[in-house]
């Protein structure tokens, strides 16, 4: 692909209009988006306006608490100290009930204005329709949701394909 004088204005000019490298490179045809980003930096072109569609946010402002650090301890051994970092132990989660055993919790009716961080936010309905809520729950292990759509949500790749490979064996037969 050859860079013409027309398409190298063309890219200058939607350049500075914002756009990325991806829509610039769908615009001219052709080339790729690593394409479009070495022509730019070889045309040395820097600055660019801002898109419309992003407005600016403002910047968060810092916590005054000191970052957590590890604690370390020293540790002689014959002449020589050693470091010792210690971190914290791993969360475990606790022992799941098997999933025959959950009981199927009755929806709180939980409309979105009155969620909070600690209600299951698992959608029941249509959000299309009148009668759209939550479960509203209490979430379970610091998920979103509670213990029962907790397991309905997060299966296990392996169990998920154990499964798939039974319905299909099913079907076959």
């Amino acid at each position: 692909m050859n860079w013409t004088d027309e398409r190298v204005e063309l890219l200058k000019k939607l350049w500075a209009d914002g756009l990325s490298a991806s829509q610039i490179a769908s615009q001219l045809g052709g080339v790729t988006r690593n394409a479009v980003i070495g022509k730019v930096h070889r045309l040395n072109l820097s600055g660019r306006a801002k898109p419309a569609s992003s407005p600016s946010r403002p910047r968060k402002t810092r916590t005054t608490s000191a970052p957590h650090r590890p604690t370390t301890r020293a540790v002689v051994s014959g002449n020589t100290a050693l470091k010792i970092h210690a971190h914290p132990a791993p969360r475990r989660a606790p022992a799941q009930v098997p999933f025959e055993d959950l009981v199927v919790p009755i929806s709180l009716n939980v409309s979105l204005l009155a969620l909070n961080d600690q209600m299951c936010k698992w959608p029941i309905g249509d959000p299309g329709t009148e009668g759209f809520h939550f479960c509203g729950h209490r979430n379970f292990n610091s998920l979103p949701y509670c213990e029962y759509h907790s397991r309905l949500a997060y299966q296990p790749v392996n169990d998920r394909r154990r499964e798939r490979d039974r319905e299909r064996d099913q079907r076959n037969f």
